[in-house]
């Protein structure tokens, strides 16, 4: 009977994620919020029906039913969070709310199948993440002041990781984090907000040449820092987003050409002088020649994508835990084993739907710190992906960043609900952009009906 059951749900499971993306682009049919909600609401229906057969699953297969009170939990918190957006913000982007739901939704249900105790741990992160979430919207939304808080932004990122390069813990050769009253934190992830706020404030009112050595100074520091630091991979999204938002903020190609060259220079002065980057190069050209040290890791996270097949081998049928780290670097890799290549591609389009979503609102916001800000955290975001799911599938080399709200750790799910947060803040202020562009035209047409009126002019409908 489990047999049948673990069988069937895997086509159960491969449906509900593809129903599920197909609505996530269903969205972008509608520009109204509320021609939306049907949309929505299937949504929800789909994600929480998603969560249960995933759940019920695990129990059948662990013959422990006490996996339901921590599934119960979960769905608590999930549909808190839907349905506390929707009353506190109602000008909110309810497709944001989905899609951050949903990958939490996967995140726990992989988590708990590869580490109980990981997954209890990651749960009570993200339901405190949630709860401090919950609040971002409106200081973003309410706060004009935060725009020029620009050198703020620039000290307090410096001074963060350089704490981390001076007193912070050394894991496999690298300072990635600190801790206090025994709790870690991996400040990079925390400070590449505050590194998007500094680049909008430094060049929202003016992005000419001084403005932008001014910024590529303070941004300089917080690269250098980073290699110093041995945090390569936080080092090159914090280098991506800057040229790209300074590209954004100028419309000048020259800045990309500099940026690509001065990277490639960079990438090849850390190949010469670090000697783990030169072993990950190795292993992403030829894992198979050092499949017995450097590329055990990327050889098995093949194995296991090729394993699972279009639909995966089902939920406890793999061997995920033969990858080294896999609940952090290479959680795409056990997703793709046991859930299989569509629920994998669906699981990247949910992502790339969340991108899509952020650059609209960047592109339709009118103030150009929050349009600068919406830009940076959609690259922060969509980048960070790519190097997760990249370095897994050995597209390019390995970078040791997590994939968002779908990883173990705790530094990165509060930072990613933070910055999802954040952007529901800017949508709501391009709200407020578009009711008040709504007031001032139907305040221009009274006024120039009243002068026809008074010219004695027959009063024309303005279209």
């Amino acid at each position: 009977m489990v047999i049948y059951i673990g069988e069937f749900s895997k086509y159960i499971i491969a449906l509900l994620i593809v129903l599920y993306t197909l609505e996530c682009f269903a969205v972008f049919r509608y520009d109204n919020e509320d021609h939306r909600s049907g949309i929505y609401i299937r949504q929800n229906l789909l994600m929480f029906a998603f969560h249960f057969v995933c759940f019920l699953v695990i129990c059948f297969e662990t013959e422990d039913m006490t996996y339901l009170f921590f599934y119960a939990f979960q769905q608590i918190v999930l549909y808190a969070a839907v349905v506390l957006y929707r009353m506190l913000y109602p000008k909110a982007n309810r497709l944001i709310v989905n899609n951050m739901c949903m990958l939490l939704g996967i995140s726990f249900v992989i988590l708990t199948r590869l580490d109980m105790g990981k997954a209890v741990k990651q749960f009570v992160i993200v339901t405190g993440s949630l709860t401090a979430a919950l609040i971002i919207p409106f200081f973003v939304h309410k706060f004009k002041f935060l725009k020029n808080l620009k050198w703020v932004y620039a000290l307090v990122g410096i001074a963060a990781l350089s704490i981390v390069m001076i007193l912070g813990q050394t894991t496999y050769g690298s300072k990635l984090s600190y801790s206090i009253a025994g709790i870690t934190f991996q400040p990079s992830e925390f400070v590449k907000i505050l590194f998007v706020f500094f680049v909008a404030s430094a060049l929202y009112q003016s992005s000419g040449f001084f403005e932008v050595f001014t910024t590529a100074v303070i941004a300089a520091a917080h690269v250098i820092v980073l290699v110093i630091s041995k945090d390569l991979g936080s080092a090159l999204i914090f280098f991506m987003v800057y040229v790209l938002m300074v590209f954004v903020a100028t419309k000048n190609a020259l800045y990309l050409l500099a940026g690509a060259a001065g990277g490639s220079a960079a990438a090849y002065v850390a190949y010469t002088v670090f000697s783990h980057v030169q072993v990950r190069v190795k292993a992403w050209k030829d894992p198979w020649s050092v499949i017995d040290s450097a590329g055990y890791q990327i050889t098995q996270s093949l194995f296991a994508i090729s394993s699972g097949d279009w639909f995966g081998l089902g939920i406890y049928k793999g061997t995920p835990e033969a990858i080294p780290f896999v609940e952090a670097d290479f959680i795409f890799s056990a997703i793709a084993e046991e859930f299989g290549i569509i629920f994998s591609v669906c699981l990247i389009l949910i992502c790339v739907s969340c991108f899509i979503m952020f650059m609209h609102t960047a592109a339709v916001l009118k103030d150009k710190f929050y349009q600068l800000t919406a830009f940076g955290l959609g690259v922060t975001y969509i980048f960070q992906v790519f190097l997760t799911i990249g370095g897994g599938t050995k597209f390019i080399p390995l970078t040791g960043v997590t994939l968002p709200l779908i990883s173990y750790g705790g530094s990165s799910v509060l930072t990613t609900l933070i910055m999802f947060a954040i952007i529901e803040g800017l949508y709501m202020v391009r709200q407020d952009e578009s009711e008040q562009q709504k007031k001032a035209l139907r305040k221009r047409r009274k006024l120039r009906e009243r002068r026809q009126y008074l010219a004695g002019d027959e009063i024309e409908d303005e279209e």
